[in-house]
């Protein structure tokens, strides 16, 4: 495939680390591929994107894909995560490939410290480096992981990218990138794009299976828009107690599905779902923050999250804070009112 000029001036600023980590790969008979705890369209979309680039490259290679599985898109999207044996981690040499993670702690198994090399690539700040610097290919800019991976294998000389890998590194640009509408999103994230439709991948049929709804997600849908609140300067948000997820018959990872039905209405700024976790081991309070314009990663990272400008996490640890979290974003659009 030829490359695009985008895809050439971007693959210069790696270079380096895209020669250390092909001769890494071809080095190891054995990979792993690892990516972030709770996990999304472009942390799934892009493990599996890996995991099929290299069976379709690498055939006489071992390829595994670890972590938790996600309650709706697997296997509607995804295949059922791995259950690999704490023999296997210990018995054998392998090499990890760790995807779309900021730090090392969200990592969704532990077991990546067992690797005897560690590739990265994500689009996420970091406090400390899971991977050598040589081993490490992250921009911050990016709109996606699955952008900043697929730049790299598209630089993999004598590899090709299949049908099914792209569908996969697809929707994992398709859901960080907000449907290519975030500001992180560049004239590179459209060069990967076109990419990945050379192809020949349905996107007609990927958009029906990313989002494709049920009659009990309506009912969701109608119980958020009647329990809506709106701050003084247009933050959107709703609460889903673990009684009212009992009655929508909903688990805490569908509590932000229906955050986006705020994204287009005039005089909303902001807008999150705030869902309540009750796992004892990190009880809290999960919130998911949307922006249409301003950089809301600071007041994520205030309350125990992060991520990026327009689309990141947080947690709220006792509910008597909701008024401080939602001031603290109502803040942000004051001279827009």
């Amino acid at each position: 495939m030829a490359l695009s000029k985008q895809v050439k001036e971007y693959g210069k600023r790696f270079s380096k680390q895209y020669k250390a980590a092909f001769k890494t790969i071809k080095a190891y008979d054995k990979i792993v591929v690892f990516r972030h705890l709770k996990p999304d369209f472009d942390a799934m979309g892009t493990q599996m994107g890996v995991v099929q680039f290299l069976k379709d490259n690498f055939p006489e290679k071992e390829v595994h894909f670890v972590g938790d599985d996600h309650v709706s898109f697997t296997p509607r999207l995804f295949p059922e995560t791995e259950k690999l044996s704490e023999e296997w981690f210990n018995e054998n040499k392998f090499l990890a490939i760790v995807v779309d993670v900021g730090d090392a702690s969200r990592i969704a198994d532990p077991r990546f410290e067992k690797a005897s090399a560690i590739i990265k690539f994500d689009h996420h700040p970091c406090k400390a480096e899971i991977a050598a610097p040589e081993l490490t290919i992250c921009d911050i800019d990016a709109a996606a992981a699955s952008e900043v991976v697929v730049d790299a294998l598209l630089h993999f000389k004598g590899m090709r990218i299949s049908k099914e890998a792209a569908r996969h590194f697809y929707i994992a640009l398709v859901g960080d990138s907000g449907r290519f509408m975030f500001s992180s999103t560049s004239p590179h994230t459209f060069a990967i794009a076109q990419a990945l439709l050379a192809t020949g991948i349905d996107i007609s049929a990927i958009y029906l299976t990313m989002y494709e709804k049920t009659i009990n997600s309506l009912q969701n849908q109608a119980y958020v828009l009647s329990h809506f609140h709106v701050s003084p300067h247009g933050v959107a948000y709703y609460l889903l107690p673990k009684e009212v997820q009992e009655e929508l018959h909903i688990t805490p990872e569908l509590g932000k599905e229906n955050v986006n039905l705020f994204s287009n209405i005039k005089g909303i700024n902001a807008w999150c779902s705030i869902t309540e976790d009750p796992n004892p081991k990190d009880y809290c309070w999960r919130v998911s923050i949307r922006s249409k314009r301003k950089d809301i990663s600071g007041v994520a990272n205030k309350w125990e999250g992060g991520g990026h400008a327009q689309a990141s996490g947080a947690k709220i640890v006792d509910i008597a804070d909701l008024d401080k979290f939602i001031a603290d974003l109502d803040a942000l659009f004051v001279e827009d009112n």
